[in-house]
């Protein structure tokens, strides 16, 4: 498979990695309901297998649980993968959410998540979100320090704007960006994916499927069907009137896929991969069996079928 320079790093990663957000389960926010640890286990094993070479997790999935998810399955392999998890999101002894980007705090996060992945150096430690905006200039100088320290290899941020990284740069170089990219949610086609290009910043776009919308295997009839605990059930694009348009979109990706032989999923990452800015695209796993949708997005999508997918979003502007 071939593999991407991570921006200034030594990080030559495939063009997917594993998320491993949704292997996080149930009892937090921003949960997709209970899941299998062993099944996301082997879900991980499977992609390593396939020649996928890293994985990106967090602290708050799951409060720890991703983490730990991530840290069994790591146990055994013969080749390990890198391994990409990210600070910033606290919770309290309520499981209540909390955005810290204060030194001491970026630095017992990293402790913490060292522990419970079982490594010894975690190869992209990223801010997970900018916020308390005021504090990212300290939270960006813990990163630097703790690479300077070997706990962190190289560091990221995630859902950072082109403005946030400018103020962040003469601190130290940015190795990376996470942000959400998909044909659904392009906004940082505008200003932030070009601003990465020009400046060397890696790019790892994360829900490039739109949390499952466009991986050609969701209907109405399951999104009913949800747990109430999975997050979806609340977001927008999983209701009406957005939920239509996004389903005849996942239709149109069908219709190109055939053409390759190819899932709908397969042709959303595909879309993604095609921006020059862009060196991977994290895609979630929670079971083997799903990698079979997805693990053939390394496919080029022409011109022309780009400019298709450009005139359904034109036409149908939600």
């Amino acid at each position: 498979m071939d593999k991407r320079r991570l921006g200034n790093s030594d990080l030559m990663i495939s063009p997917m990695g594993v998320g491993a957000w949704a292997m996080g389960g149930a009892g937090w926010d921003y949960g997709w309901g209970h899941q299998d640890d062993q099944q996301s286990i082997q879900a991980i094993r499977a992609a390593v297998e396939a020649g996928w070479n890293w994985i990106d997790t967090a602290a708050i999935y799951g409060l720890g649980h991703s983490e730990e998810v991530v840290g069994q399955a790591l146990e055994g392999l013969a080749e390990r993968p890198y391994v990409f998890t990210k600070c910033a999101m606290c919770w309290d002894s309520e499981g209540r959410i909390i955005n810290r980007l204060k030194r001491d705090s970026v630095r017992q996060e990293c402790e913490a998540s060292l522990r419970r992945l079982k490594v010894d150096a975690i190869d992209l430690y990223q801010i997970h979100w900018p916020n308390p905006v005021e504090d990212i200039e300290e939270g960006w100088e813990a990163l630097v320090r703790l690479r300077e320290e070997g706990k962190v290899r190289w560091a990221g941020v995630c859902n950072f704007n082109a403005e946030q990284l400018r103020r962040v740069a003469p601190l130290g170089a940015v190795t990376s960006l996470q942000p959400p990219y998909s044909i659904i949610s392009p906004e940082v086609d505008q200003e932030t994916l070009p601003h990465c290009l020009a400046q060397g910043i890696g790019v790892i776009v994360y829900s490039p499927m739109k949390s499952g919308l466009l991986s050609g295997a969701m209907t109405r009839e399951r999104i009913q069907a949800m747990p109430e605990d999975d997050f979806r059930k609340r977001a927008l694009q999983f209701r009406e009137p957005k939920l239509g348009r996004n389903l005849a979109l996942a239709e149109l990706l069908r219709e190109i896929g055939g053409r390759h032989g190819r899932t709908p999923g397969e042709v959303a990452i595909a879309w993604c991969l095609r921006n020059p800015a862009v060196t991977g695209a994290i895609v979630g796993l929670r079971s083997a069996e799903q990698l079979k949708g997805v693990a053939g997005a390394g496919f080029g999508l022409s011109q022309g079928e780009a400019d298709e997918i450009a005139a359904f979003m034109a036409a149908h502007p939600i």
